[in-house]
Parts: C-alpha cells; sequence; structure tokens
C-alpha cells in the first residue's frame, strides 16, 4: 500500500507537469477574430466621424486664405495707385514693380487666374482705366453659401 501511495505521490508532486489534459495544446498568443473585427469597426466609426470635420477644417483653412489674399493684393493695388499715380494695368505690374513676389494662387481653384475687374483709374489726368479690384475665378459657393467669386 505505501508503494501505491509512493506513485501517487510522485505523480501529483511531479515537476514539469503541465495542468492541462494530456494531448492539450498551449494556447497561442494573438488576437481572436471578433477581437480584431470590434476593432476594425470602432476604427471605422471613428474615421466615418471625423472625415467631414477634417474637410470643414480644411474648407475653413483655404476661405481663411482668400480672404487673406485678396485683401493683401487689394492692398497693394491701392499703394501702388498711390505711389505711381495711376492704377496697374494688370497684376503683372504689382510683381514687376515689386509690390509682390509672384501672384498668389487662388486657394479654391488652386491656379492663377483671378478675376480682374477694370475701371477707370480716379488718379490719371488722361481719363486711363486700370486694375480696380480682384476676386476669384471660381465657380463654387462657399460654407455662408455667398460664391466664391463675390468675395
Amino acid at each position: 500500500m505505501t508503494g501505491r501511495l509512493k506513485g501517487v505521490r510522485s505523480q501529483e508532486s511531479g515537476a514539469g507537469r503541465s495542468l492541462l489534459a494530456p494531448g492539450s495544446r498551449l494556447p497561442t498568443p494573438g488576437f481572436t477574430l471578433l477581437e480584431l473585427m470590434i476593432v476594425i469597426s470602432i476604427i471605422i466609426i471613428l474615421a466615418a466621424v471625423a472625415l467631414p470635420q477634417y474637410q470643414k477644417t480644411i474648407m475653413h483653412a483655404r476661405e481663411t486664405v482668400l480672404h487673406d489674399d485678396l485683401f493683401r493684393m487689394r492692398s497693394l493695388i491701392d499703394q501702388y495707385a498711390a505711389d505711381k499715380g495711376k492704377l496697374p494695368q494688370s497684376l503683372d505690374d504689382l510683381v514687376t514693380a515689386g509690390y509682390l513676389r509672384e501672384i498668389p494662387m487662388d486657394p479654391i481653384t488652386e491656379k492663377k487666374d483671378w478675376n480682374v475687374v477694370t475701371g477707370d483709374d480716379p488718379f490719371s489726368t488722361e481719363g486711363g482705366t486700370g486694375v480696380t479690384d480682384l476676386h476669384s475665378s471660381s465657380g463654387e459657393t462657399s460654407t455662408d453659401g455667398s460664391p466664391y467669386s463675390g468675395w
């Protein structure tokens, strides 16, 4: 009887014995398909919420750049007229006279295609004409509903 108990004790206290059933394999590290699907679903939901906000922020930035470019170029037209005593004939005159390094790109159309408004030159004694204003050449409307070409 001691031999039988001795064998049971040695099996119970045997070092290196696994708690798994015989023939079972150790679990492999990694994620289950369900866990991966949940994480991917959360990422898709976050992207669907963030993308419209990102696009709105980009349009707001473009509109801000357009406002700033129009303000600066209009003030440069006025400075040119005050300095030279006549209105510029084109936007290229502002570049050649050194008022601008280059004509800025319209942030909405991403081209250098501004709509230039010419009119009578109030500084000219001969009744000449020149650039009086400029607008964006975009046919789109802004986030507040007004057309960019009317800014």
